[in-house]
C-alpha cells in the first residue's frame, strides 16, 4: 500500500524506538548526519532581486513579463559561475509562479517576475525536483535519442503546474543530429512548453538555434560589486573579514561568483574561525603583495635588476606563482597606462597604494615605455606557461624588461645619432652589467623615460633650419643605411639604384630588372626620418650609372683579366690545364703589370680545379 501525500506522513512511535523507547545515541547521530552546504548552494539566489551584476538582462525581462511578450526559448551564455542555470531556474519559476488568495492579498495565477514571496511550486523548483521542470546535462545527454524523448514528452501537458519548462545546461554539447532533430519543435513548441538553455562556449551552438532563441549574455560581475555580495555573507555567516582579502577574492575569482564563494569557503576553513586577513589570503592563494608588485615595477623602470630579481625570488619563496606575478605586474601596467590616458577614469577595486604610485608612474613615464612593457610582460607570460621550469623563466622576462625600459624613444635615438661628438658624448651609457658603470652614470638611467614624458627640447629641434644629418653621396647614403641596420634597404641600394643625380635633399635614380617600384617611396620616408629633411626621392627614365654591385662586379672581372694576363700566371695556367682563376686577392698590379713587391705573386692568386678526378694515383 502507497501512501497519500495529502494525508500526510505516519505518525511514528513518541519515542522513536519501535515500541516508542528512546533511541540511545539518537542526538549525535543527528547531528554527524547534518549535511553542510557550501555557500555557493546555501546563498544562491531565488529570485532576480538577489542576482547580482546583471541588472541590463532583468530589465529587459521585467519589461517583457510586464508586457506580456514572453519568448518561447532563452539562450543564456556567459563564463562560468554568473548565474546562467540560476537564472533559468528563476525564468521556470516566474513562468509557473502561483500563490493563493489571502486576507487583503488577491491571487496570483500568472506568470511575473515579481515574486514577493514563495510560491506553490517554487520550492520544488528551486530545488530542481518539480516534476514539469525538466533539468537536461546536455554533456552526459548529448545523442538524438535524448532530444527524442523531449520531443516526445512535450506533447503532453504539464501534471501540476502551468507550463512545462526544459532546462538544458552545457547545450554546446549537443551533437549535430540532436540539434537538427530539435530544430522544428524549438521553432513552433506547444503552446504550455518553452525552453531555456545554458552554455559557456555560445559559438559552438549552431546559428539555427540562435536564431530561434532570446539571447542573454551574462557579465562578470565586477570586483567592487563582488566583494559587496561577499560582505553581505560574512556578516551572516558571523565571519570577520578585511576588505582588502574581499577585493583579493573578488580579483582572483575574475568576475565569478560561484568561483569567488568556493574561495570563501576556503578561506574560512583556512582560518579555523579566526578573522580573514589578506596576508593569510595571500598564501592560502599563491598570490603576490600588490604592494611589493609596485615595488618590482619601480624597480624594471629604474633598471636595478638585481633588486627585481631578489623580489621576485622573494615572492616566490612566500609562495607566490611567478605567472601570476608577471600577470599582476601586467595589471598594473594597464592601470598606469588608463591613469596617463584618463586620469579621471579610476579603478574602484584599486588599493589607495595603486592609484597614488600609479598616478606617479603615469606622470613620469612615457606612452611607448608602458606600451612596451606590456608586449614584453603578455609575451613573458606565455614563455612562462611554456617552460618547466617558471622561475628562470620569470627571471629572464624581468632582465628583458629592464633593459628594455632604458632604451631611448625613437626621436632620442635619431637626436643621438645625428648629434655632434660632443654632445652625444654626455648621453647615458648602455648598461652591459659588466660593473663598470659609475654613480653618474647610474642616475641617469631614468632619463631617457623622462625625457620621453616630458619633451621639453622638442621645440628647439622643430625650430633649427638646418638638416640635422648631411649626404654628401650615394655611398653615404648607402652607408648610413647598415648604420640603421635597414639591411633589407641597404640590399636594394646596392644591387636595384642606378643613380642619375645626387645632391643634399635630392635624389634621382634607374631601377636595375627586378627592383621594387615602391623603392622611391620606402627610401623618402626613410631619409626623412634619418636626416630630419624633406628629401625628393624620383624614379627617372635615363640609364643611370650601374648599380653598386655591377660596379663591384666589374672591377672584379678587370683584376682577374689583370691578373690572368701577368706572364708567371698565364705559364701556370698553360701548365695545368683546365685550371682557372676563380678568386684574386692582395694588391693591386703596378702599371707595367708586374704584381705588388709586398704580394704573393701567384700562390693566393690562382685555385686549382682537378678535372682528372677518375685518374687513379
Amino acid at each position: 500500500m502507497i501512501d497519500d501525500p495529502a494525508q500526510g506522513p505516519i505518525d511514528a512511535p513518541a519515542g522513536g524506538g519501535l515500541f516508542g523507547d528512546a533511541v540511545p545515541g539518537a542526538s549525535s547521530v543527528t547531528a554527524k548526519n547534518s549535511v553542510y552546504r557550501v555557500l555557493a548552494r546555501k546563498y544562491r539566489p531565488s529570485s532576480f532581486e538577489d542576482l547580482i551584476g546583471q541588472e541590463p538582462m532583468v530589465r529587459t525581462l521585467s519589461n517583457a513579463f510586464d508586457l506580456g511578450r514572453i519568448h518561447q526559448a532563452y539562450m543564456l551564455t556567459g563564463v562560468r559561475g554568473v548565474g546562467k542555470t540560476t537564472t533559468a531556474r528563476i525564468l521556470a519559476r516566474a513562468f509557473n509562479y502561483q500563490v493563493a488568495a489571502r486576507e487583503n492579498h488577491p491571487a496570483i495565477d500568472k506568470p511575473t517576475i515579481h515574486m514577493d514571496e514563495i510560491g506553490l511550486h517554487c520550492q520544488a523548483i528551486m530545488e530542481s525536483r518539480h516534476v514539469d521542470v525538466i533539468e537536461m546535462d546536455a554533456a552526459s545527454h548529448t545523442g538524438i535519442d535524448d532530444v527524442r524523448e523531449i520531443i516526445e514528452s512535450a506533447r503532453y501537458k504539464p501534471v501540476m503546474a502551468r507550463t512545462k519548462v526544459y532546462i538544458i545546461d552545457e547545450v554546446h554539447m549537443l551533437s549535430k543530429q540532436a540539434f537538427n532533430g530539435l530544430l522544428k519543435t524549438l521553432e513552433e513548441p506547444p503552446e504550455h512548453v518553452k525552453f531555456l538553455f545554458a552554455t559557456t562556449e555560445i559559438d559552438k551552438v549552431p546559428v539555427t538555434v540562435r536564431s530561434r532563441c532570446l539571447r542573454f549574455d551574462l557579465r562578470r560581475v565586477e570586483a567592487e560589486v563582488l566583494a559587496r555580495h561577499l560582505a553581505m555573507i560574512c556578516d551572516k555567516e558571523k565571519v570577520e573579514v578585511d576588505h582588502e582579502a574581499l577585493i583579493l577574492i573578488a580579483r582572483a575569482t575574475e568576475g565569478s561568483v560561484r568561483d569567488a564563494l568556493s574561495l570563501l569557503d576556503q578561506a574560512i576553513a583556512h582560518g579555523a574561525g579566526a578573522p580573514i586577513h589578506a596576508e593569510n589570503l595571500r598564501l592560502m592563494l599563491g598570490l603576490a603583495d600588490r604592494s611589493r608588485i609596485i615595488d618590482l615595477f619601480e624597480q624594471l623602470m629604474k633598471g636595478d635588476v638585481a633588486a627585481a630579481l631578489a623580489n621576485l625570488k622573494s615572492q616566490y619563496d612566500a609562495g607566490a606563482d611567478p605567472g601570476q606575478v608577471l600577470a599582476d605586474l601586467a595589471d598594473f601596467v594597464h592601470l598606469v597606462t588608463t591613469r596617463k590616458i584618463a586620469p579621471d577614469l579610476v579603478d574602484p577595486a584599486a588599493t589607495q597604494s595603486e592609484r597614488e604610485r600609479g598616478a606617479f608612474f603615469a606622470q613620469n613615464l612615457s606612452m611607448s615605455v608602458l606600451s612596451r612593457a606590456w608586449q614584453i610582460l603578455l609575451k613573458g607570460m606565455q614563455e612562462i606557461k611554456d617552460s618547466p621550469r617558471p622561475l628562470p623563466a620569470a627571471d629572464m622576462v624581468l632582465v628583458r624588461l629592464a633593459y628594455a625600459a632604458d632604451l631611448p624613444s625613437p626621436e632620442e635615438a635619431l637626436k643621438r645619432l645625428t648629434s655632434s661628438p660632443n654632445e652625444s658624448s654626455g648621453s647615458p651609457t648602455p648598461r652591459g652589467g659588466g660593473g663598470g658603470s659609475s654613480g653618474a652614470s647610474a642616475a641617469l638611467r631614468s632619463a631617457p623615460r623622462l625625457a620621453a614624458a616630458q619633451p621639453a627640447s622638442a621645440p628647439e629641434a622643430k625650430g633649427e633650419s638646418a638638416p640635422t644629418l648631411v649626404l654628401n653621396s650615394f655611398s653615404e647614403l648607402v652607408a648610413l643605411a647598415g648604420t640603421q641596420r635597414d639591411i633589407q634597404l641597404k640590399t636594394a641600394l646596392e644591387r636595384d639604384v642606378r643613380l642619375v643625380r645626387f645632391e643634399q635633399g635630392v635624389l634621382e635614380f634607374s631601377l636595375a630588372p627586378g627592383g621594387s617600384p615602391h623603392l622611391a617611396a620606402q627610401l623618402m620616408r626613410k631619409l626623412q626620418d634619418w636626416t630630419g629633411q624633406r628629401w625628393m626621392v624620383a624614379l627617372s627614365t635615363a640609364p643611370g650609372t650601374d648599380t653598386l654591385v655591377e660596379q663591384a662586379e666589374t672591377k672584379e672581372k678587370e683584376r682577374r683579366i689583370g691578373v690572368q694576363a701577368h706572364p708567371l700566371v698565364r705559364a701556370t695556367l698553360d701548365q695545368f690545364p683546365g685550371a682557372v682563376i676563380v678568386a684574386v686577392r692582395g694588391g693591386e698590379m703596378d702599371p707595367v703589370g708586374a704584381p705588388d713587391a709586398k704580394t704573393p705573386a701567384v700562390a693566393d692568386d690562382v685555385a686549382f680545379i682537378d678535372e682528372s678526378e677518375d685518374e687513379d694515383f
